[in-house]
């Protein structure tokens, strides 16, 4: 099928932009003002788009990192997150891209320059303060990389300074961009959720095993790993599903490669809770949700830290988990 791309006028001359184009064999082009107008409509059909997603390549011209939620880190009181992409090459039910956007098609910011110098900028108003950079927030940071090679960029222009992190969240299993220096500065975090679960509810994400696989590549090029159980999802038979997979990923990844591991719970704003439920109405995940705050989440926080809490501290230093509920 044949692959359509909305392309802004600013960035048609683009070198990055043609580069993107030609990783499609004859695809339709079509020049726009923004790309809001295009992504932004209204009455769009997000799962008849998600069978085969345009393509919108833009300039991202402000907000290009974000502060992140007071409660979330790995451990640096600073924390930034970025996207130089909006939505997800993966369809997994139960995340908030979901119900984020209008649209499933992607966006790409080729401006990717600015990302690094925002990067830069930042660090420099907090010197000798640790800084934690989050990438992966609004898509995959390595779905789409065979196309838009941004990590690949990003790690050749990341500072290599202790004081400064990038973590790369992810379920692909692209090895590329890792195949040369290692910079201990750089986390690549991995998403899991259990076997079971994943074959229902994570469409087009790799199989447990080869990610498994990737990992213990990583490890042994002396890649920092971390994990990140956000959400955890409570359905019949969890614990035991859990327990299995907490058992299989630290059995097979060196302790000293994990940075750190993460767990969170399922949690949506209203607006794109309903959206969510619009988009994936028959999908029993979400009826256990209900309205706490501003927030429609699984009513379970105590739960989920607890039985976490018990199973991670057998394989690994209390003092590298991390709750951001």
């Amino acid at each position: 099928m044949k692959k359509l791309i909305y392309i802004e006028e600013e960035v048609r001359n683009n070198l990055r932009t043609q580069l993107i184009c030609k990783k499609f064999k004859d695809p339709e082009i079509i020049y726009i003002k923004k790309y809001a107008e295009i992504f932004n409509k209204k009455n769009q059909n997000f799962s008849l788009q998600k069978r085969n997603p345009a393509i919108i390549l833009a300039k991202k011209n402000n907000k290009l990192l974000l502060k992140t939620p007071e409660n979330y880190g790995v451990g640096n009181n600073i924390n930034y997150y970025f996207s130089y992409m909006y939505n997800c090459l993966f369809d997994c039910k139960y995340c908030f891209l979901q119900g984020l956007y209008s649209s499933a098609n992607y966006v790409i910011f080729v401006n990717y320059e600015d990302y690094i110098n925002e990067i830069k900028t930042i660090i420099k108003k907090n010197i000798n303060k640790k800084i934690t950079f989050f990438s992966g927030y609004d898509c995959d940071s390595l779905g789409f990389e065979p196309i838009s090679n941004f990590m690949s960029y990003a790690l050749n222009n990341f500072t290599d300074n202790p004081n400064f992190e990038l973590e790369i969240r992810t379920k692909s299993t692209y090895l590329k961009p890792f195949l040369r220096e290692v910079k201990n500065n750089i986390i690549i975090a991995y998403s899991f959720t259990p076997k079971r679960f994943s074959k229902s509810y994570e469409k087009g994400v790799p199989g447990f095993e080869k990610r498994i696989k990737t990992l213990k590549k990583l490890c042994d090029l002396d890649w920092k790993i971390g994990f990140r159980f956000d959400p955890v999802i409570i359905y019949e038979g969890w614990k035991e599903d859990y327990s299995k997979m907490f058992e299989i990923l630290f059995s097979n990844i060196k302790r000293n490669s994990i940075h750190s591991v993460s767990v969170g719970n399922l949690r949506f704003p209203k607006s794109m809770y309903k959206k969510i439920i619009k988009n994936n109405s028959e999908e029993k995940i979400f009826f256990n949700l209900i309205k706490k705050n501003k927030l429609y989440e699984a009513n379970n926080n105590n739960i989920v830290n607890k039985f976490c809490l018990d199973k991670l501290k057998d394989y690994i230093d209390k003092n590298k988990i991390y709750f951001n509920n």
